[in-house]
């Protein structure tokens, strides 16, 4: 069986640092879709609402292959590809800037502030860390090789070409970088450090937190307490793995939940506007890695600091 052929180039430029929606016209075998539009109602209506689709058409918003504005009067033809730009929701600006400690013509390690994302999803894409440097540093193709929680600050292992993505990639899948965080924690004097957690993580689509269950183990941290003033220590965590929320989670189950964490120990209500001035206190400080392009070892560390023990 052959494959699906590759879908042809976007016509239309990025905006604002993110690619526009492709659409490829599936096969109708009822003949539910005399044309275009009719298509496009049905798939696009309940998200943007059916009056929103006719003036995207009316407007020439959808286009072909070869950029020109499809018709919603067009004939229906299963396997066309269309293209268009989503509408963004307004976002509220993160006032932080995006450091950039590297950049040849492979990668890029970038140093993400708190409260940003690292790629679009859900009610952030244009305020992400991928759509700020596109912007910012005109490379439409950049992209991250591994993902950074939003509430996370720093380094950011990103790829400058698509084709060079995959190799950055299999570093991390093959567990090839060495990743050292920070973070800022209650002190327990009883609790032996260092140590080695290991625990199965389970994360639910759509539930905010993980948790860990009975099972074989698929997560690994070592916890090192690097110092403590009164009542917080700052510790050294150094991830085997990489599970959603692991340092977090791990963290928590040890009794030490991190500074600033509106998930563990209890679920906050999502805030209406952000309190930036109460960042969670956990920072990807060390990339170490040997360049699967060049050949060359790389060590990066990050140049932000956690707020919660400033004087050092």
């Amino acid at each position: 069986m052959r494959g699906r052929a590759k879908p042809p180039a976007a016509p239309l430029p990025q905006r604002d640092g993110i690619d526009p929606v492709r659409v490829r016209l599936p096969e109708d075998p009822d003949g539910a879709w005399d044309c275009v539009r009719d298509h496009l109602q049905d798939r696009f209506a309940g998200a943007v609402g059916a009056r929103r689709v006719d003036t995207m058409l009316a407007e020439g918003l959808f286009v072909g292959a070869d950029g020109g504005a499809v018709g919603g009067d067009e004939p229906y033809t299963a396997g066309r590809f269309l293209w268009f730009h989503r509408d963004f929701a307004s976002e509220e600006p993160v006032p932080f800037p995006v450091g950039v400690l590297h950049r040849d013509e492979h990668l890029l390690i970038a140093d993400k502030p708190h409260f940003l994302s690292t790629t679009p999803r859900g009610r952030h894409i244009t305020e992400t860390l991928t759509a700020r440097l596109r912007r910012e540093l005109g490379l439409p193709h950049l992209q991250p090789a591994h993902r950074l929680d939003r509430l996370t600050a720093g380094l950011v292992l990103c790829v400058v070409r698509a084709e060079d993505r995959g190799a950055y990639q299999t570093l991390f899948r093959d567990r090839l970088v060495r990743k050292e965080y920070e973070a800022v924690a209650p002190y327990d004097p009883e609790l032996t450090l260092p140590r080695t957690v290991r625990s199965r993580i389970v994360k639910e689509r759509g539930v905010v937190a993980a948790r860990e269950e009975p099972g074989a183990p698929n997560s690994e941290s070592r916890v090192e307490l690097l110092e403590h003033r009164g009542a917080f220590g700052r510790y050294r965590l150094l991830p085997a793995t990489g599970r959603t929320h692991q340092l977090r989670v791990h963290m928590n189950a040890l009794g030490l939940p991190l500074v600033n964490d509106p998930v563990y120990p209890v679920v906050e209500p999502d805030p209406e506007h952000e309190d930036f001035g109460r960042p969670l206190q956990l920072l990807a400080r060390v990339l170490e890695f040997t360049d699967p392009v060049t050949g060359v070892p790389h060590r990066f560390e990050s140049g932000l600091r956690l707020s919660a023990w400033p004087d050092r």
